[in-house]
């Protein structure tokens, strides 16, 4: 076996592969097409680094869509636990919110950066910079990774591109044509955790109102196919926030969006408890019952506008049909897909590296032999949360092991 391993991508996944494989000692090069390494990196969090979440990493599986199965290996192998503590052991200590969300101290992603890039330079990683990769190809049980100034014959192949999201940062899905190239399948990519634009929004003046907890259901051809509970934004466009984010995954053009605008309430429930509501007003306002249920008086005024009831209007006086028009709105609201965010916008990448062809308790392929693929390269995409950069770390460690076993049993 040719005694270099070569990885291509410099983001969290490729760097900390990268700096554990080394361990087999042999030599590891890291291609990366942008002048520095880690530039996605920075962005995370708005620029804080949400790196994990909080809890027992079994709870992680359920935030990964259909593919939480494929990764309980990766996950099991490498926590949340053990990703803390690797950083703290090194200088860098993680704080968890209220809400679970793990970042570090500083806030600051490139101190997260800083150690990983630290590591990859005292363990002797090769990290070549503005040296985009052009081409792979097969050769003999190995490998060529052609760029532009040089060809690499190498053992050892991972691909650790990234998705397609934030291009301008060179995640621009290099990574899916390699393994195309190859022979190793791919599936059709797409944008997730992503905003919702939609059609005839009547909320562009309200952008910036915020929900929490809210029911929130996929419909397309009249069947529900996707269900999620969490908070919700507003925005000049559409609509956006943590949950909207995560079901994005579930969410195509044309589908219509329903939000059920009291927390934690499902459809049933608003509508019985407006009633109940209504029923119980007499003289008062439907606005000042509305507002009691703690929504946005901005918001319970539009909503009058578009059931076509005065704003002064008292529960009394309102009539079955405008009611039903309230209780509808306010258990269901139906909003018509036009579009997700586009790659510009979407935080990581639906589709990938099709998981079928990757054995998941080694990262390695199972039709090319010596291919790793990791990180946001394969179909995975997790919640907002810290999810995504856990998987990442997870399945680097887990292929660096793996890769670091073959060599030490040579």
């Amino acid at each position: 076996m040719n005694e270099i391993i070569a990885i291509i991508g410099g983001g969290p996944a490729g760097l900390f592969c990268a700096l554990q494989a080394i361990e087999a000692g042999k030599n590891v090069v890291l291609f990366e097409k942008k002048p520095v390494a880690g530039r996605k990196l920075l962005i995370a969090g708005s620029g804080q680094c949400n790196i994990t979440h909080d809890g027992d990493i079994a709870d992680f599986l359920s935030h990964y869509g259909d593919h939480g199965a494929f990764l309980r290996p990766a996950l099991m192998n490498f926590t949340n636990r053990d990703l803390i503590a690797f950083f703290a052991d090194r200088g860098l200590r993680m704080e968890t919110e209220p809400g679970g969300k793990v970042f570090p101290a500083t806030r600051k992603s490139a101190d997260v950066l800083a150690v990983l890039l630290a590591e990859c330079a005292a363990r002797g990683v090769e990290i070549r910079c503005n040296d985009p990769v052009l081409a792979v190809e097969r050769d003999g049980d190995g490998f060529i990774v052609r760029t532009a100034t040089a060809a690499v014959r190498t053992g050892v192949l991972v691909l650790a591109t990234g998705g397609a999201s934030y291009p301008a940062t060179g995640s621009t899905g290099d990574g899916y044509a390699f393994a195309r190239a190859l022979g190793q399948p791919t599936t059709e990519v797409a944008p997730a955790l992503a905003p919702v634009y939609v059609e005839d929004y009547p909320f562009a003046d309200l952008a910036g109102i915020s929900f929490q907890n809210l029911t929130l259901a996929v419909y397309r051809d009249g069947k529900r196919v996707g269900r999620h509970a969490g908070d919700l934004l507003l925005t000049h466009t559409g609509l956006s926030g943590p949950g909207i984010l995560d079901l994005s995954r579930s969410i195509r053009p044309r589908d219509e969006l329903r939000v059920t605008f009291l927390p934690g309430a499902s459809a049933e429930e608003v509508r019985k408890h407006l009633a109940d509501a209504i029923a119980a007003g007499g003289a008062r306002q439907v606005k000042t019952v509305l507002c009691d249920l703690a929504l946005p008086e901005r918001f319970v005024r539009r909503l009058l506008d578009l059931a076509g009831i005065p704003a002064g209007e008292t529960c009394a006086q309102l009539r079955k049909n405008s009611r039903n028009a309230l209780a509808a709105s306010l258990a269901e609201y139906p909003f018509r897909v036009e579009r997700l965010g586009g790659f510009n916008e979407a935080m990581a990448t639906r589709g990938g590296v099709a998981l079928e062809g990757i054995n998941k308790k080694t990262m390695a392929s199972k039709i090319v032999e010596n291919l790793y693929c990791i990180g946001e390269t394969l179909d995975i995409d997790g919640d907002t949360g810290g999810y995504n950069l856990q998987a990442a770390f997870s399945t680097a460690a887990l292929a660096a092991g793996h890769i670091a076993g073959v060599y030490a049993s040579r």
